[in-house]
């Protein structure tokens, strides 16, 4: 049986690349139009990615997960110290990637490029992030870890409830992610599809 784990980060994952892979199809699409995106729903993007990738997902792996995998095997050493790293970086990153955003809508076109190109990389790395975790480190873990081991993480990981994997969000984020669903198009939201 696979671990509840697993099939949490596993999911997180998906909806995180659907979420990353829809703010590239905006920006696209706005670019093509020659229109200015929604910056309301970009910043509800972006406040997403920094609330729970960030300080959920990100942190539970880099304190819980990798941790005990790092103490059943010496495999992976190396990139799980560079997935650390990552995690580190990610979160400065999110945050340069709100203050370019705030450029381009306060000062429009002139920041176009510069916002466009910086979310390019931030997806860009952090999808090539994630599949190192989905292709290497969760296979690793789950040939390594004990039943103890993903029962402690299974426990922790459980509490993440991310509302883009099916959970209710929790009363604070409710109104968070009422504005992603209809801001955002499908498949995270309910706005109107992208062209």
């Amino acid at each position: 049986m696979t671990p509840a784990t697993l099939r949490i980060l596993h999911d997180e994952h998906a909806a995180l690349a659907a979420m990353l892979r829809s703010l590239l199809l905006l920006l696209a699409q706005h670019r093509r139009e020659r229109t200015l995106p929604d910056f309301a729903a970009l910043r509800a993007i972006l406040f997403y990615l920094d609330e729970f990738p960030e300080q959920r997902h990100h942190r539970k792996e880099t304190e819980l997960l990798f941790p005990r995998l790092r103490e059943r095997t010496a495999e992976g050493a190396e990139l799980l110290a560079k997935l650390d790293r990552d995690h580190e970086h990610s979160e400065r990153a999110v945050r340069e990637l709100e203050h370019a955003l705030l450029g381009f809508e306060m000062m429009g076109e002139p920041r176009r490029a510069a916002f466009e190109e910086a979310a390019e990389r931030y997806v860009d790395a952090y999808l090539t992030h994630m599949q190192h975790e989905e292709q290497e480190i969760l296979p690793l873990a789950e040939r390594a870890l004990t039943a103890d081991d993903w029962a402690a993480l299974d426990a922790a990981f459980g509490e993440n409830r991310d509302p883009l994997t099916g959970h209710a969000p929790d009363e604070a984020y409710r109104a968070l992610f009422t504005r992603i669903a209809h801001l955002v198009p499908a498949p995270i939201g309910l706005g109107p599809a992208t062209r």
